[in-house]
């Protein structure tokens, strides 16, 4: 958990030292910071997906009429 908040740490860090650059460095410090969210969500996803990381719908409980969906 640790190396995790010192990632979000650095990727502060790289947005504020960029603003108002101009250089490139913002855009570069937003996508850094997008791609970090969206590993987040994925793992979140898989977390609590029933079906899966594939998706699609979670395997019925017995006795669970399919109907009830």
């Amino acid at each position: 958990m640790s190396s995790d908040l010192e990632k979000h740490r650095a990727l502060l860090s790289a947005l504020k030292a960029a603003q108002g650059k101009g250089d490139g460095a913002f855009e570069q410090a937003v996508t850094n910071a997008f791609e970090h969210v969206f590993e987040h969500l994925g793992r979140l996803n898989d977390h609590v997906s029933l079906g899966g990381p594939e998706g699609g719908d979670p395997h019925l409980k017995p006795g669970e009429s399919p109907t009830l969906r």
